[in-house]
């Protein structure tokens, strides 16, 4: 990216936003699917490098819709520290570790804690703009949606739930 399209990322930083977004190529991405209770969870993760911070752009369809009237449908959203969407038929995604953490800060802090996924009727959209990480920080890792939304407070991990559906993160070729 050129030093003048850096330099209007700061003079408009929402329009430069969705215009990376929509006009290059992002530098890494996490295919997300389902665990096979939520199979019909899909969705990408893209990662793109702005002057000195990281815009993350993620589309999920195919979450679980709440059958409460007022109740939400928000998903804990973050990086693990595993590189593998493997595990186990009790935690199908147990290779993906735990949240990426590596000053071993307490949560919310966390490298790899990111906000939450608002649902609508099964569908989610998120753009997010961090200097929490870059992004050799988290090429290799994983990309987690947990099945409630994360509390801010518990440790070590927010109470957030069930992995739901995984990725892992890999360098655009």
């Amino acid at each position: 990216m050129s030093q003048s399209n850096i330099n209007k990322a700061y003079e408009n930083p929402g329009l430069h936003f969705l215009e990376t977004a929509l006009h290059y190529m992002p530098a890494a991405y996490a295919e997300l699917t389902g665990n096979p209770g939520n199979a019909e969870i899909t969705g990408i993760v893209r990662f793109y490098p702005v002057g000195d911070g990281v815009l993350v752009n993620a589309e999920v369809y195919g979450l679980p819709v709440s059958s409460e009237n007022c109740g939400p449908a928000i998903f804990g959203f973050h990086i693990h520290e595993g590189n593998s969407c493997t595990g186990t038929a009790s935690d199908p995604y147990a290779n993906a570790g735990g949240h990426l953490n590596p000053a071993n800060c307490p949560h919310p802090a966390h490298m790899g804690d990111l906000p939450p996924l608002f649902g609508n009727n099964g569908s989610a959209w998120m753009m997010y703009f961090t200097d929490r990480f870059t992004l050799p920080d988290v090429i290799g890792k994983t990309i987690i949606i947990h099945s409630n939304p994360d509390d801010f407070t518990t440790q070590p991990s927010g109470n957030s739930g069930a992995k739901i559906a995984c990725g892992a993160i890999q360098a655009v070729t």
